[in-house]
């Protein structure tokens, strides 16, 4: 909408606290794509993502009624928060949330820094196999191990806002993801997948 064009998404909030509906409608706009893919990344089911989406706005909007919002700057991080919240009381609801432990393995050292920028065809074929292969085997994770990954690689999150929006220490979080990468490993073992990317 035009009209709130230079608003930012805290001043959104407050505007909807004080009775403009259409600021919420406007705040919904612009924050339902990255929320939902979040949610659908963790949960990997479109039915309960859309549920878990749906509860996470029905709190969102509790919460700012309730005068439970203030302006910290931080909203799209807020409401990460409040869908986080729900995601895992879904999981502990379903009792299925669980770890695997790690083995022995190495971390994934040469996970990191994979852009792919090879002139040379045969190279980039390769590397897209190797992060498709990557992506598969993330999918593959528990949940919390999955979820870390998610914000630390994918939204560029560092482990202190990790630990603070799921609320949990920042050495737990640095233990998902060192787990997350183990079993990565493991995985790619017992697959016979290459993972180091084609210079």
């Amino acid at each position: 909408m035009k009209k709130f064009e230079g608003v930012t998404d805290e001043m959104l909030a407050l505007l909807y606290v004080k009775g403009n509906n259409s600021a919420f409608d406007e705040l919904l706009a612009r924050t339902q794509t990255k929320l939902f893919t979040y949610i659908m990344f963790v949960v990997h089911d479109h039915d309960l993502a859309d549920d878990i989406f749906q509860e996470t706005f029905v709190k969102v909007i509790t919460k700012l009624q309730n005068g439970q919002y203030t302006d910290s700057g931080k909203f799209q991080f807020w409401i990460t928060r409040i869908a986080h919240n729900c995601i895992m009381d879904w999981y502990r609801l379903q009792q299925s949330q669980h770890i695997v432990e790690p083995n022995a393995e190495n971390d994934l050292q040469n996970l990191r820094g994979a852009s792919i920028l090879d002139t040379f065809r045969e190279s980039e074929l390769v590397n897209e196999q190797v992060l498709r292969d990557v992506k598969r085997m993330m999918e593959a994770l528990p949940a919390p191990q999955r979820e870390v990954v998610y914000m630390r690689y994918y939204q560029q999150l560092s482990f202190k806002e990790i630990a603070e929006l799921t609320g949990v220490s920042i050495n737990t979080a640095l233990g998902r993801m060192r787990y997350a990468l183990l079993n990565m490993r493991r995985m790619a073992k017992e697959h016979d997948i290459e993972l180091a990317l084609s210079a």
